[in-house]
């Protein structure tokens, strides 16, 4: 529904138009109804092939026009319309604010990590403001790490899960993204180069390029294009490694050293080879990884709430409108 302007142009060759015009119809009643879909599954049906626009499927506008609809009075249309209304209104203003938090994250991250050639922070902990600059060193040299290149390891149905570039987003493993496992009798076969343990850090090398995790959970298999990298004891906190792949001045490095054009990748033997920077004290390599974790935890929560609120609309709607099968119209 057209809200944001009084006036505006429609490419009549694409969209339709219309108008509500009956004094016991609400507009924005008509509005959710559609975002429910309800004229798609009239719709399907009259699908086309159309002779214009080199095959693309169509549909006549007059099927949509004499498509039928079940509406309730006026006062009831406008109380369901009024009802999503303000879970729109929610939404919105949760929404903002996880993207407030995710704007505040990337800020204070700009200023805890030495910006390029730089060797120190601009801001730092009180109690570390002597600590002196902080160290440089290539990746290879303060970590371990194992690239799992190689064949493609036999999938099965169930077993032990697969963590494959899909899974891993920026700062966290999205299980949902893509389910794929390793027979349990092929685990150690796949993982010979290097078991991963908990608090290993993940970085994808291609499709896409860059995103970072940490392994939260035992008796996984990592698949190809993840390079798996483990700091050293007494050099390199894990969950800080992390935190420096994900810092803006590192992704604007690794995208220079990428290739491969609008997809990119990088080579395992390039990323080894790029700097960091980090403190000599693992404490105030923890306490950054601590006040960037936290602030983690509560942009989860958020991103959560934000979530329920779409999956309550989204059923609520469900609910507060008829089927065509159901309104037997």
């Amino acid at each position: 529904m057209l809200a944001e302007y009084d006036i505006a142009a429609v490419p009549n060759s694409i969209f339709t138009c219309f108008r509500i015009t009956d004094s016991e119809s609400y507009p924005l009643f008509f509005a959710y109804l559609f975002r429910n879909n309800y004229h798609g599954h009239w719709l399907r049906k009259y699908i086309e092939v159309g002779a214009r626009a080199h095959g693309s499927l169509s549909v006549d506008t007059k099927h949509l026009w004499s498509m039928p609809l079940a509406l309730p009075d006026f006062k009831e249309q406008r109380k369901i319309a009024d009802c999503l209304l303000s879970i729109d209104e929610l939404i919105d203003a949760e929404s903002k604010k996880l993207k407030a938090l995710e704007k505040y994250k990337k800020g204070l991250m700009q200023k805890l990590f030495p910006a390029e050639g730089k060797t120190l922070p601009e801001w730092r902990f009180p109690e570390f403001l002597g600590g002196g600059e902080w160290q440089k060193a290539a990746i290879a040299e303060v970590t371990s790490y194992v690239d799992y290149r190689g064949k493609t390891p036999v999938k099965s149905k169930e077993g032990v899960f697969l963590i494959t570039a899909k899974n891993i987003k920026m700062g966290y493993i999205d299980y949902n993204a893509s389910k794929e496992y390793i027979p349990k009798e092929q685990y150690l076969a796949v993982m010979s180069r290097g078991i991963p343990q908990l608090g290993d850090v993940l970085i994808t090398t291609e499709a896409p390029c860059g995103n970072v995790a940490q392994i939260d959970r035992v008796d996984v298999a990592l698949a190809q294009r993840v390079i798996k990298y483990r700091g050293n004891k007494h050099k390199i906190n894990n969950t800080f490694l992390k935190y420096v792949f994900l810092s803006p001045v590192f992704q604007s490095e690794l995208k220079r050293n990428s290739s491969g054009g609008i997809v990119g990748g990088i080579k395992g033997s390039v990323l080894h080879q790029m700097s960091i920077k980090f403190p000599d004290d693992m404490i105030e390599q923890q306490k950054i990884a601590d006040c960037l974790s936290e602030i983690d935890t509560v942009i989860t929560g958020q991103s959560n709430k934000v979530k329920q609120l779409k999956t309550h609309k989204k059923g609520l709607m469900q609910g507060l409108f008829p089927s065509l099968e159901e309104a037997d119209v």
